[in-house]
């Protein structure tokens, strides 16, 4: 499993890691516990290591350009170099692959060579499509380039299968990125309801104690890396209108970090709430850990997802698992993410003002809230990264002779 840009074994919410560093890493765990044997592939960020993650589990940091963090929009020109660092390891030092699977655009471009050089299958997952992305951008977001739009179509149509984890995403490889509707595999990601429960141990004194709030207050969650396509910007809104509306006082806990390249977006968003009057009620948590992240859902009473694209929503998966309804918007992977009405709300607006409104129907809904929390934990049991990996080991099979 080739990750390039980001280490699977990243925290999520830090840098460039989200829920496709989760994804990799924990279906790497259950093809693992399947017999297989895996190697994550990542740009070193340091000197090259090899890290036993696990039983069968093997991280290989590769050099590849400087030994520093970089923003991605620089990474293609070292993909060669990462390419070369991954041949050595698919044939030129007796380690052939059976199948390499490429997560996100980069590791494609740098991946391919390799596969056809050695015919090795090429299986692609691309968790976000620039095509889909250009469609929704926030205000002063900088479009997508036409080199990843480019390099997208081309690995579509040259790798042995792409796995998909929407309808949304299906649609749009089919209609806008010209992908062959015969290599596609769908293939929903999964959560790992052990540890998003709503009965943790101790949760609710754990994390506020450390943020500071006060028995008596709600929660309301956001966790994404702090980028302009999430829109924390709309969570702060949605909380000074929910203020306003119904004279409610929850505190907002924005867990993530800023994405390199966003720092500007994350201080305007502490300059935002001080605007509108709710800076105190607002706590930027950074990027959790995961038993961290279980806490913070598990003592939540709604969690937001106001990204204006998503191509599945993990995290509302770990929300509801969490027995936390979901508020999100009404688009892109979401729809699949978020059983409307069972797991949480999709609200058609990003009128903030709406937003408010949902939030409190909610918060004073009652016996509708404790409804919604059981139902919510019912919806995310369908989704075990079991069933992603025993998806996945079919894939895999259809394509190893």
């Amino acid at each position: 499993m080739v990750s390039m840009h980001t280490s699977p074994a990243a925290i999520a919410g830090s840098g460039d890691a989200g829920g496709m560093n989760v994804s990799i890493l924990a279906t790497a765990r259950q093809l693992a516990a399947r017999g297989v044997e895996v190697d994550l592939l990542t740009r070193a960020v340091g000197a090259p290591m090899v890290t036993e993650l696990a039983d069968r589990i093997t991280l290989r940091e590769l050099a590849a350009g400087p030994p520093t963090e970089l923003p991605k929009s620089q990474l293609r020109e070292f993909a060669d170099e990462f390419g070369e660092g991954v041949a050595d390891l698919a044939g030129r030092r007796g380690t052939r692959y059976d199948l390499i699977h490429a997560h996100y655009w980069l590791s494609g471009i740098a991946t391919l060579p390799v596969t056809l050089e050695f015919g090795i299958p090429l299986v692609q997952s691309f968790h976000t499509l620039a095509a889909m992305k250009n469609r929704v951008l926030a205000s002063g977001q900088p479009a997508e380039p036409e080199a990843r739009l480019r390099s997208e179509m081309f690995l579509s149509n040259q790798a042995a299968a792409i796995v998909a984890g929407s309808t949304a995403e299906i649609d749009c490889l089919i209609d806008e990125v010209r992908a062959p509707a015969e290599r596609i595999w769908i293939i929903p990601p999964g959560v790992d309801i052990e540890l998003f429960r709503p009965d943790r141990s101790a949760a609710d004194r754990r994390m506020r104690t450390r943020l500071g709030i006060d028995d008596a207050r709600p929660i309301i969650a956001t966790a994404a890396r702090i980028q302009p396509l999430k829109d924390q910007e709309l969570a702060i809104r949605a909380l000074a209108e929910l203020h306003a509306l119904s004279g409610w006082a929850p505190v907002l806990v924005i867990a993530g970090a800023e994405t390199p390249g966003d720092e500007a977006y994350g201080a305007a968003l502490r300059a935002l709430a001080a605007e509108l009057g709710v800076g105190g009620d607002v706590r930027f948590a950074g990027a959790l850990g995961r038993d961290e992240l279980a806490d913070l859902f598990a003592i939540a009473s709604v969690t937001l997802i106001p990204s204006h694209s998503e191509t599945f929503g993990l995290v509302a998966l770990e929300s509801a698992a969490s027995g936390t309804p979901v508020v999100g918007y009404h688009g892109s992977g979401l729809l699949e993410s978020i059983a409307d009405g069972v797991s949480g709300v999709l609200v058609d607006s990003r009128d903030p003002r709406e937003w408010g409104r949902t939030i409190a129907e909610l918060l004073t809904g009652g016996s509708e809230l404790r409804r919604m929390a059981v139902s919510a934990r019912d919806h995310a049991l369908g989704y075990t990264w079991g069933a992603t990996a025993t998806a996945l080991l079919g894939v895999y099979g259809s394509l190893i002779d």
